[in-house]
């Protein structure tokens, strides 16, 4: 953090370093990706830098323009959106700097080695499948078919080919299928809460319907509550909003019961069978989504003391990074160099998953792309998980 503090105070904008006086948000997520792009692409070694919070005056002064603690929360999810709109995968990393008293966002975009870096689909009209920029001292350019065709020729001129990688699960063998066994979530928290609540939503139904008095309501919230937790006479309805604030109020629980009690680590390995080694490796999974297929995004929390406590930064930083979309789970991680003749794991911590029991018998593809600087093309795949 104090380093960081000290390229904030004594930088200034250069092909590495760029300044910006507001912070991306909602709004600014377009801008967001040219900005990224850039910086990747630029023509420089070593880490790049994008600050939010500081601009320069006409006389080349800072001036300090406070970033809002929301903007660190996950919302927008940076790294996330960089996932999913950049190829090859970047590792972004974003946190706040207190300077001279003020806030101020600091983006840290390591050695970015496996150029060109290009948008991978459509985010708008005008930042299509295939834009590139890059930056230029302090100036943002877009590459056009010379410019990337040099990249590629510099990528290739000293190449492998994809062919002597492997990707697949750990065993005696590299297997290309998984068997993952799949788990009952009738006992997730959020769950039994909810039905406890219908029930007593049915109890009031029977008491309006004879007319009678609420005994049977009160004798049924006794038996799902317990006598300790008092009868309150509530509408219909406002169980039913009680009901729709359930998954929040037991994100932590249920999070304990897929990813703490009930999951399946999931490992996976590359091996490298060439003679040199694959150099800034980086690995892209997507899988379908189902509403019973249920990945962490992050560790969950630690039970202490009737409450839940945040694990450590260096804990959560070994974990994959996962991004979760309607149709589909994408994850991304950084594996730096993988020697000649080696065998690696891909996940420090392996990837946590739940399986419900609706998908049993299904069979899940996830398909893979390894990049790496001097990989002629992607190493691309699919793996397969078989659900029993």
């Amino acid at each position: 953090m104090k380093q960081l503090a000290r390229i904030v105070q004594s930088a200034t904008p250069t092909t590495s370093v760029q300044f910006r006086k507001t912070a991306y948000g909602r709004g600014g997520v377009q801008d967001f990706l040219r900005d990224v792009l850039a910086m990747a692409n630029a023509s420089v070694d070593g880490t790049r830098y994008i600050i939010t919070g500081v601009q320069f005056d006409d006389k080349g002064r800072k001036r300090l323009y406070p970033v809002g603690a929301d903007d660190f929360s996950g919302k927008p999810a940076y790294q996330s959106l960089a996932n999913d709109h950049i190829e090859p995968p970047l590792r972004i990393d974003y946190q706040p700097v207190i300077l001279d008293g003020e806030r101020v966002g600091v983006y840290t975009i390591g050695d970015c080695q496996d150029r060109p870096y290009m948008m991978r689909i459509d985010y708008s009209e005008t930042l299509r499948r295939g834009d590139a920029y890059a930056r230029m001292n302090d100036t943002m350019v877009k590459l056009g078919r010379r410019q990337l065709q040099a990249m590629f020729e510099r990528k290739f001129s000293d190449s492998m080919s994809a062919a002597n990688v492997e990707v697949g699960f750990p065993g005696s063998i590299i297997h290309k299928d998984h068997r993952l066994a799949t788990r009952s979530l009738e006992q997730l928290p959020s769950l039994i809460a909810t039905e406890k609540l219908n029930e007593l939503i049915a109890a009031k139904a029977r008491v309006n319907a004879s007319a009678g008095n609420t005994m049977m309501a009160r004798l049924t919230h006794a038996r799902l509550f317990g006598t300790d937790s008092p009868y309150e006479d509530r509408s219909t309805e406002e169980i039913m909003a009680e009901i729709n604030q359930l998954a929040g109020r037991y994100h932590d629980h249920d999070e304990q019961f897929l990813y703490n009690e009930n999951q399946t680590e999931l490992q996976l390995v590359i091996l490298n069978q060439g003679d040199e080694s694959i150099r800034d490796a980086a690995l892209d999974l997507v899988m379908p989504n189902h509403n019973e297929l249920f990945v962490a995004t992050r560790l969950p929390k630690i039970p202490r003391d009737k409450k839940f406590v945040e694990r450590t930064p260096a804990e959560q930083a070994g974990y994959p990074a996962v991004n979760l979309r309607d149709n589909r789970i994408q994850v991304s991680v950084k594996l730096n160099d993988i020697p000649a003749g080696e065998l690696i794991k891909v996940f420090t911590l392996p990837l946590r998953i739940f399986a419900g029991n609706a998908l049993k018998g299904r069979r899940l593809g996830i398909h893979y792309k390894l990049f790496a600087q001097n990989l002629r093309a992607p190493a691309a795949g699919t793996l397969r998980l078989l659900l029993t």
